[in-house]
């Protein structure tokens, strides 16, 4: 019997399958995902996983007529090939963490009748997600109250580099291993002001802007730490004091382990304005701060660094819960003991 673990597309999505599999004690399980996205360079060759397999696959929102025809063709061919796949490996339980990626998976699961664990990671639940909710044995979401499992599953070492600021000596831009351009504009707009009052920058740029952020600080005389895509992005959160970052779900909830207080600037064209409702579930409880990115200046932004940050960072550490990866690897391992009784 075997675990398959499914979706993706994006950093947001894979971290949930990683945080997880952590956690995961029986044989290795299963991975499947898209070839586009992120998920070949997630998991493409992971010894975790027992096999891994790629769909072409792609989102069907936000595409024309003819793209939606296309993108609606490739999810029948991959939702057979998935139940092949599902039938080889001899599935107990599909755990999908949403995206485009888990549709050919998901949908197979219930067509085969095998139980479909859902995890959504964002405010504004996902269209996939949102169709399948209703047939899904448990969907686990930390922003339901009646969501069976309320802690977010993230890596254990955000938890432990966890810390209350009160003042700002260090800031980190995070933009996402993509880069945002507002972000990585704001940084630079910013950079002199925060050089003279003697604060550290950490910038992710972005893979594709490294060189062009990096040369834009050489050129201004200030050493900056630039990077694009980190493994070790719990470290760089440790040493900073205060972020400016986009509202997706997973960077929004490590920031919150962390207890490093966040000054949320949301994706625009995110579906369904997810990262504006991620974002928002923290300013409503007083425990983070939101800018719309049409509304984004240097002079909206360092007010905030003059604040005392103490009871923000302390509220955050009360706000996330430890041990969410692991409670769903527990919920995931016990369909595989009811399988193998059967």
């Amino acid at each position: 019997m075997s675990l398959i673990m499914t979706g993706g597309g994006t950093g947001g999505h894979l971290a949930i399958i990683q945080a997880v599999k952590a956690h995961l004690h029986h044989p290795k399980p299963i991975y499947i995902g898209s070839t586009q996205g992120q998920d070949r360079a997630w998991f493409e060759g992971d010894s975790a996983f027992e096999a891994t397999y790629f769909f072409q696959t792609r989102g069907v929102v936000n595409q024309g007529l003819l793209g939606k025809f296309k993108s609606l063709w490739m999810l029948f061919r991959a939702t057979l090939q998935a139940l092949r796949l599902l039938r080889k490996h001899h599935a107990s339980v599909v755990f999908s963490v949403g995206g485009f990626s888990s549709a050919p998976t998901a949908l197979a699961s219930k067509l085969l009748g095998i139980p479909l664990v859902i995890h959504e990671q964002n405010a504004a639940l996902g269209s996939l997600n949102r169709l399948l909710r209703p047939y899904a044995t448990h969907f686990i979401s930390s922003y339901l109250p009646d969501s069976p499992i309320q802690a977010y599953p993230i890596k254990e070492q955000f938890f432990a580099k966890a810390r209350i600021r009160s003042r700002v000596d260090t800031i980190i831009f995070l933009g996402g291993s993509q880069g945002a351009n507002a972000i990585n504009t704001l940084a630079l707009d910013l950079a002199p002001t925060l050089h003279a009052r003697g604060i550290k920058i950490i910038h992710q740029a972005g893979e594709k802007h490294i060189d062009t952020v990096t040369q834009a600080y050489e050129s201004l005389g200030i050493d900056a730490e630039v990077f694009g895509f980190t493994t070790t992005l719990d470290e760089k959160m440790a040493q900073a004091d205060f972020a400016i970052a986009r509202s997706g779900a997973s960077t929004l909830w490590e920031l919150s382990a962390t207890a490093l207080p966040t000054l949320f600037i949301p994706y625009p064209y995110a579906t369904s304005d997810h990262q504006y409702h991620n974002a928002q579930f923290l300013v409503a409880q007083h425990l983070a701060w939101l800018i719309r990115e049409a509304d984004l200046t240097p002079q909206a932004v360092l007010p905030l660094l003059d604040q005392d940050l103490t009871p923000i960072s302390q509220g955050l550490r009360h706000i996330i819960q430890r041990g969410g990866a692991q409670e769903i690897a527990e919920l995931l391992s016990g369909y595989e003991v009811v399988a193998k009784m059967a």
